[in-house]
């Protein structure tokens, strides 16, 4: 197991409505579009779209997307998109659309 989660796999699982499913905790990225690569220390996942992939606890990432994609990410509100570190990259006002 990888750790990738696919959501087709998933909804195959079942077949009852309206039952709250549980995939993870923590930080998750979403592939709606294109590929995108999550590089870890031990190890890099490649997802592909309709794939996510959720970073464990205290894991240091960086995700990367060599071509254009589209991506969301679930996270806890006010998590800084460069982690513990304030770079030129941190965005601290957060756009809503």
């Amino acid at each position: 197991m990888n750790g990738v989660i696919n959501f087709k796999e998933k909804f195959d699982k079942f077949s009852e409505t309206w039952t709250p499913k549980i995939l993870g905790q923590y930080e998750l990225f979403i592939v709606v579009a294109g590929q995108l690569t999550i590089m870890m220390r031990d190890r890099e996942v490649l997802l592909q779209a309709g794939e996510s992939f959720i970073v464990p606890k205290g894991v240091e990432h960086k995700p990367v997307a060599n071509d254009e994609a589209h991506v969301l990410l679930v996270e806890k509100a006010g998590t800084l998109n460069t982690g513990d570190r304030r770079t030129d990259k941190t965005v601290v006002d957060e756009e809503w659309i």
